[in-house]
């Protein structure tokens, strides 16, 4: 499997020489290391886009998650604008494990679980002693079939067993999204290709990508919401390239792709399907502080 690609997440005051975390890599993101310090996760209203995190008033630093903005190349490789993309992600301390369990959930409900073999019982023959117990000089056989003779049957093998295990949904879009917006440093995005290609040609296809940066012996995944019958025709014979759409959209081929490319209907859909509505921030040493709201409570 190949390793994703880490991003820098966090936006870390200037002037503190109070605070200065070791940066330390988890899997997914580069996040600074919190060993000696408290963390405490708490939920709010969305932030102006860019917002610089500051000490607060009792000196603890509040580091928000960001969106990330990724270039828009045309059908000739040129850049056509920009788009900014931004995912709901899991905790720091929390998001390796469940991208690593929501790949455990995939392959392993993958696996069909026909395997089967035959015991010395299923095995035709073998009915009737082969020789005497006594007097041939040989080790004495009820028959034939036993598993200690060439076909006979199989001690302890595999018998036919459902493999599948569950993963709640929530936590399964989590895993996606996560792993996408972790990748997003080695991601681009395209116009739609819905009419670029009119013809099946493989060749023009992997002229395309050269023109978009990235290389034939790249694994490269293309997520797209609709494709066209040349574009699957021109890109099915590349054994390192895989188009996807939301249909078959999986947390596996996202964490082996090298490069991956998204057309803009399809950056529309991941905003509207695991989009961040909120933002989360976590506090670094100390207690949360109480907002205006919940002191109007408590009063």
């Amino acid at each position: 499997m190949a390793p994703t690609s880490s991003i820098l997440a966090l936006k870390l005051p200037v002037a503190s020489p109070s605070f200065t975390p070791k940066l330390s890599f988890n899997g997914l993101k580069l996040m600074p290391s919190f060993s000696a310090s408290k963390v405490v996760w708490s939920r709010r209203k969305q932030q102006p886009q860019g917002a610089v995190a500051a000490p607060s008033s009792s000196g603890r630093f509040v580091v928000a998650m960001s969106a990330v903005t990724l270039p828009v190349l045309d059908f000739e490789g040129q850049k056509a604008g920009e788009v900014e993309l931004d995912l709901r992600t899991a905790r720091p301390e929390t998001a390796k494990s469940v991208v690593h369990r929501g790949v455990i959930t995939e392959m392993q409900n993958r696996r069909r679980g026909t395997a089967s073999t035959l015991t010395r019982a299923e095995v035709r023959g073998g009915g009737r002693k082969p020789y005497k117990q006594k007097g041939s000089g040989k080790a004495r056989q009820g028959s034939i079939r036993t598993p200690l003779r060439p076909g006979g049957g199989v001690i302890f093998g595999p018998k036919p067993k459902d493999w599948s295990i569950k993963i709640n949904k929530k936590e399964k879009r989590l895993a996606i999204s996560t792993a996408l917006q972790s990748a997003a440093v080695n991601t681009i995005v395209v116009e739609d290709l819905d009419e670029k290609f009119t013809t099946p040609k493989t060749k023009e296809f992997i002229a395309t990508l050269k023109r978009w940066g990235i290389q034939p012996n790249q694994h490269t995944l293309l997520f797209a919401t609709n494709v066209s019958e040349p574009l699957h025709l021109s890109s099915r014979n590349i054994g390192t390239f895989k188009l996807l759409t939301p249909r078959s959209l999986n947390l596996y081929d996202v964490l082996r792709a090298d490069k991956i490319i998204l057309t803009k209907s399809a950056v529309e859909y991941l905003d509207a399907t695991y989009g961040a509505s909120t933002e989360f921030e976590f506090v670094i040493g100390g207690e949360p502080e109480e907002t205006a709201e919940q002191e109007a409570q408590i009063d």
